[in-house]
């Protein structure tokens, strides 16, 4: 598989961490890494990472791109794509995040790409897909959006529960790690609220999971509200979901849970007592905290989970990508 990642920020450069570290990828080929920002200062920060540690080789920015241990990937400074190794690339990994119209989310495919995986939610995707709850949707689209990193958390566990048990309703409230779009200190922003230092407290706020639910799982997104808490931690996150069943789960829910986990795919689950510290760099898009579960007579579940929302979801676009990649050639 021949990948373009656009856009070298928090996300692409965990793509690329853990293709160059982790078992598994040695198929994959980067024939262009392109971001806007100093060659320089890409190459410290992917060396030098404050979440995951440094990265156990050499990483040096020269003329032509950087070079990783003995590896040279190809780097681009344009704002534009329109290079000659688009043209040889399956997939671009669109993880700018500025997205903000149909032409720019067109780009890699005018550049010579078979098809682009944007690494969030977008109204300018052909689809948004979430493995493990609707990819079998997937189809011919060529811009794909792999929605959010807790609509990944959330959508395969909801979908697995609905389709056994049935949810009559749920809500969900997502707790959050604090990201780059809130301030360090005090700061306008768009929300009062987000304006507040984002290492200071717990900060109610609004999430893009639940407009997604409602593209991933229609129906039960119509079911499901969605509430969200940013938390001053700087990785890993949770969901704390309450779910009104439509049939009873009989004598064991962790069973039940369990059994999710074992037909495998995305959700994965420990039985020990953890802390977010302990979920960090797993590549599940939710791993259920089975200790945390809870039942209120025979139908009303609790259910807690953690997600890595920068590992997990960067193993979830290298996933896709390869769905797209075979599926093109």
């Amino acid at each position: 598989m021949r990948i373009v990642i656009n856009g070298f920020g928090r996300i692409g450069r965990t793509i690329l961490r853990q293709i160059l570290t982790q078992p598994g990828h040695d198929d994959i080929d980067i024939v262009l890494i392109n971001d806007i920002a100093p060659r320089e200062t890409c190459a410290y920060l992917f060396k030098y990472d404050s979440t995951f540690g440094p990265l156990p080789c050499d990483v040096v920015a020269d003329k032509t791109g950087l070079l990783v241990g003995d590896r040279l990937i190809p780097f681009s400074s344009s704002p534009f794509l329109s290079s000659a190794y688009f043209s040889s690339a399956d997939v671009v990994l669109e993880c700018t995040g500025q997205i903000k119209s149909r032409d720019v989310a067109e780009r890699g495919l005018n550049a010579g790409a078979r098809a682009v995986l944007i690494s969030g939610p977008s109204e300018f995707a052909d689809s948004t897909i979430v493995l493990g709850a609707n990819d079998q949707t997937l189809g011919e689209a060529r811009i794909v959006s792999n929605s959010s990193c807790t609509t990944n958390a959330i959508a395969p566990l909801l979908r697995a529960i609905d389709l056994k048990l049935g949810i009559e309703r749920a809500h969900v409230t997502t707790i959050h790690c604090y990201t780059n779009s809130q301030p360090l200190v005090d700061a306008p922003r768009g929300s009062l609220a987000r304006s507040r230092a984002g290492a200071e407290s717990m900060v109610p706020t609004t999430t893009s999971a639940m407009k997604e639910l409602l593209k991933v799982l229609p129906q039960v997104g119509k079911l499901t509200s969605v509430a969200a808490v940013r938390v001053p931690s700087l990785s890993v996150s949770a969901i704390d979901a309450t779910l009104q069943l439509s049939s009873p789960v009989g004598p064991s829910i962790n069973t039940f849970l369990e059994s999710i986990v074992k037909r495998g795919g995305v959700i994965g689950a420990t039985q020990d007592d953890c802390v977010s510290r302990d979920m960090r760099a797993r590549v599940d898009s939710l791993i259920l905290a089975l200790p945390e579960t809870q039942m209120v007579a025979s139908k009303q579940l609790r259910v807690f989970g953690w997600y890595d929302n920068e590992w997990g979801f960067s193993a979830r676009m290298i996933d896709m990508a390869r769905r797209l990649a075979a599926r093109t050639n």
